[in-house]
């Protein structure tokens, strides 16, 4: 032990004296003849910092293959090493090699929290950039690839462009993939998409079409004393639901049922005629205590809806937005969207999604529940009557 930590010491002699030539080959000789295979933790760290070390002469040196054979080494030991995984994709960057963007990738996603040295930052910038420029030109060349081979699948337009640019996406590490996890009803083999299609959801036409008079009948009932308005989130101190424990009855996220677990709230219904009367139109699941819901929603300013998950992904959610201030925006899985007036939108809320307003005015927003379009008529009965039987009625969330 006295003699290798002598020759360590004399490595570090030689660095000082400025022979980097042999304080290198001298540290390669110790570190080629050392054995990890039964040292402890720390030990294992330690090693890996002479590694390093030894990368920094042989870069220092320009030898920077040979730096990143020594890198390498550290890698094996601790495959998660931000230093080296920094050290690996400088180097590749600097020789050029086609691995050196997905290499600043790796290293990217593991940078630490807190401030960094200087020297170090200024690295780490110029990689993202380099990790940019690689991700856009890689983008590019995918999708010429696919654009060659699907000329003959124009007809599929809109949906295969998504999926196509989804898969770019997730290859390139540039998206997290999302799957449903419903937190009670998983009915199996349903297409999992953050946000549906217009062309499997072609009512919504209609829903824009009463916009003007779905909002004049919203804001009459918001100005009016007759509105019955409730926290959205009601549920019992001791439930297993602490991601709600801030939105818990309070009323910065608030709604005016409409539906409510598959019963008319008739008080608010019948001062929105044209509203139940679109709503009657839509393919709302009729779930005996659990649905059609509908309700409009209200979201104070400044305040956060959690991540979170819905309840069964037998049926989508819809937004109709109504009133909402530039910048308010609504994330499911691995796309964010602003709200945007009129404009609505289906989307599976059992995929994690999360909402914001940071604005200083009122958000509110039509919310609608409608059968996912994968179930068969036939599907739709069994399932209504199987969630029934379950006897869970709190299929909002």
């Amino acid at each position: 032990m006295n003699s290798g930590v002598s020759s360590f010491v004399e490595v570090d002699r030689l660095t000082a004296a400025g022979n980097l030539s042999a304080a290198a080959q001298a540290l390669e000789n110790l570190l080629v003849a050392g054995s990890a295979s039964s040292r402890s933790e720390p030990d294992l760290r330690a090693l890996v910092a002479q590694w390093l070390k030894l990368a920094g002469l042989r870069r220092a040196l320009r030898q920077p293959r040979k730096a990143l054979e020594a890198v390498h080494r550290a890698l094996e030991l601790a495959p998660l090493d931000f230093m080296a995984l920094v050290m690996r994709a400088g180097l590749l960057e600097r020789l050029e090699e086609p691995q050196a963007g997905a290499a600043w990738g790796e290293a990217l996603a593991q940078v630490p929290d807190g401030p960094l040295p200087p020297p170090l930052a200024a690295a780490l910038t110029a990689g993202r950039a380099f990790h940019e420029t690689w991700l856009d030109t890689r983008a590019r060349q995918l999708e010429a690839a696919a654009a060659t081979a699907s000329d003959d699948h124009a007809d599929d337009g809109a949906d295969l462009a998504w999926r196509l640019a989804r898969f770019r996406d997730n290859i390139l590490h540039k998206a997290r993939v999302y799957h449903s996890e419903p937190t009670h009803f998983h009915y199996p083999g349903l297409v999992e998409r953050e946000f549906h299609p217009r062309h499997v959801t072609p009512w919504l036409a209609e829903v824009e079409a009463g916009f003007a008079d779905i909002r004049a009948e919203m804001l009459a009932l918001l100005k009016s004393d007759r509105a019955e308005l409730e926290p959205y989130i009601q549920y019992e101190e001791r439930e297993n639901l602490a991601q709600w424990r801030s939105l818990n009855r309070n009323r910065d996220w608030s709604a005016i049922h409409l539906l409510k677990q598959g019963v008319e709230v008739a008080h608010n219904a019948r001062q929105a005629p044209r509203t139940m009367e679109i709503l009657s139109r839509l393919p709302q699941p009729q779930v005996p205590g659990a649905s059609p819901n509908a309700m409009f929603s209200l979201l104070a300013p400044h305040t956060a809806i959690p991540a979170h998950v819905g309840v069964d992904n037998t049926r989508l959610v819809c937004h109709l937005p109504l009133v909402v201030p530039p910048g308010c925006w609504f994330r499911v899985g691995a796309e964010t969207r602003e709200w945007r007036e009129g404009e609505a939108f289906a989307f599976d809320d059992t995929i994690e999604h999360e909402a914001m307003n940071p604005t200083d005015v009122l958000r509110i927003v039509l919310i609608f529940d409608v059968w996912h379009p994968g179930l068969s008529e036939a599907e739709r009965a069994a399932v209504a009557a199987t969630i029934a039987a379950a006897g869970f009625g709190g299929r909002g969330h």
